[in-house]
């Protein structure tokens, strides 16, 4: 992919250091457009002072022509002034597509999400799985792999039967068995004939298509526990205290897992993970990532022990863990049991907040932290709600370019440009940045981070500037239509949807 204005002038400057260059924005722009430290880091090794390398580097630099001017600040920084010229030819270059397909080489990537037992509707934890999941992938794909989405059903075990014995106890008029489930969904399913998992399962499916989450394979527990038979010959095994036990600690876990129970050679859940790590690997995916709540903290290693057991590189093998979600409501918490029937589902807090909100604030933050979803703020339609803030800006430049007589052109440009025509593209400029490493680092919550930062620097840019009707009008804009197509991709990217009209 051809390298973005930011990345080409770095490079022209590499060439002239002799070394990488990194250009970050000074956060005060009397300091410059951009900035870097490349004199500092290579002065040792040139065994020079770093502020005679940068105050040479000064020199020479701005014989480009992207360089308007260059000053040397500190121990040895090198701040850079850019041309209006460079400024033009950074906005004709962001379009719908900007910062996307930067990954090589492309892969073939499975990202496995939700994932729930199918005992009851999706919860709000499961929820956060499914956004949180669902944001990587759509990186990964805009990066330019070729992704897949899957939802694995646990449908086997001793608590999918538990739930079918309450739904029939529920049928019957009686009350469910012992630590079984309860709640008003189990009514809904009663009333459906059949088995009750599979009226659960088509329940889910429709609840993640709704959520904007496109799954494109579903496996089920049973049909990978029917492969494991074949499977256990060609694992690392021993016997002891009546049960069979892969030799995981070989492989890099810290103990051994349980197989088989050898009285009854049933299957423990650690046989059916084996077997899907090679389902998966066996399909041909270069990667395969598991999105995992925080208590499945422990199967990071057993994971890449049984890929490593199986013959294939553990690094094949990618855990997510995201944290805790808690819904605040007139600032209290709201606690529940999927078996007592009071958990917080997914359906309740869309029907609180909406699609969009729920998509954003379960990715507001590191997957790595537990989210406090404050309701009342979250169904707000004012700019104190940070989705609708963002998405305001969008509706409001979509109205701009509606009711614009003339057509974006970023080549008329006056001779000089605003300060804040200046910080609203470089704003924009960063957005490469930001989505490489977001996708890098599995950090889906840095894009409304930067989306709001946009938002802030064209509402600053439109409050002060006139756009229609001015005599930089067709540049301005060209700016607009430029931070619509970022705010657009930034909102894309977390499955929230980007209004035309608010």
């Amino acid at each position: 992919m051809r390298a973005n204005a930011v990345e080409r002038l770095a490079a022209q400057i590499g060439e002239i250091a002799g070394a990488e260059v990194e250009l970050e924005r000074p956060n005060d722009p009397a300091h410059g457009d951009y900035a870097t430290n490349v004199a500092l880091r290579t002065a040792p090794v040139q065994r020079r002072s770093p502020r005679e390398l940068a105050e040479e580097l000064a020199r020479r630099v701005v014989d480009l022509p992207a360089v308007e001017r260059a000053e040397v600040a500190g121990p040895g920084f090198l701040n850079l002034w850019l041309t209006r010229d460079w400024v033009v030819d950074a906005l004709g270059e962001i379009d719908a597509d900007y910062g996307g397909g930067f990954s090589e080489p492309h892969q073939r990537i499975q990202v496995e999400l939700v994932s729930a037992n199918p005992t009851g509707p999706v919860t709000v934890g499961s929820a956060r799985n499914g956004a949180y999941g669902d944001s990587v992938a759509r990186l990964l794909k805009f990066a330019g792999h070729a992704v897949e989405e899957e939802y694995y059903f646990n449908d086997s075990g001793r608590q999918v039967e538990l739930f079918r014995e309450s739904v029939e106890a529920r049928r019957r008029g009686e009350p469910p068995p012992e630590g079984g489930y309860v709640g008003e969904y189990l009514e809904e399913i009663a009333r459906q004939p059949g088995d009750p998992v599979d009226a659960m399962l088509e329940e889910i499916r429709r609840e993640v298509a709704e959520f904007r989450i496109s799954i494109d394979t579903w496996r089920r527990q049973a049909e990978i526990e029917a492969e494991v038979a074949a499977l256990l010959p060609k694992l690392d095994t021993y016997e002891s205290e009546g049960t069979v036990w892969a030799r995981t600690s070989e492989y890099g876990d810290d103990k051994d897992r349980p197989l088989v129970r050898s009285s009854d050679r049933s299957y423990l859940y650690f046989a059916a993970d084996v077997a899907y790590v090679r389902d998966k690997l066996e399909r041909g995916f270069d990667r395969a990532v598991y999105v995992l709540g925080a208590d499945h903290h422990g199967y990071v290693a057993r994971l890449k022990a049984a890929a490593a057991m199986l013959g294939y590189d553990p690094e094949r093998i990618e855990v997510l863990i995201y944290q805790l979600v808690h819904i605040v409501e007139r600032g209290e918490a709201r606690k529940g049991s999927k078996r007592r029937g009071d958990v917080v589902f997914l359906r309740e807090l869309i029907e609180e907040i909406g699609i969009d909100a729920a998509r954003w604030y379960l990715v507001s933050r590191g997957a790595d932290q537990p989210i406090d979803i404050d309701v009342d703020l979250a169904r707000e339609q004012t700019q104190k709600n940070p989705v609708y803030y963002v998405q305001y800006a969008h509706a409001r430049i979509a109205g701009i370019l509606r009711n614009a007589e003339k057509k974006p052109d970023a080549a008329a440009a006056p001779a000089v440009l605003d300060p804040l025509e200046r910080d609203l593209l470089k704003r924009l400029t960063d957005f490469p940045t930001i989505v490489l490493e977001a996708t890098e680092r599995r950090a889906p919550h840095a894009l409304p981070i930067f989306a709001i930062r946009v938002a802030d620097d064209f509402h600053r840019f439109y409050h002060d500037l006139r756009v229609v009707g001015s005599d930089a009008e067709e540049f301005r804009l060209a700016l607009c239509r430029a931070t619509q197509h970022v705010i657009a991709r930034c909102l894309d990217l977390i499955g929230v949807e980007a209004p035309e009209r608010m």
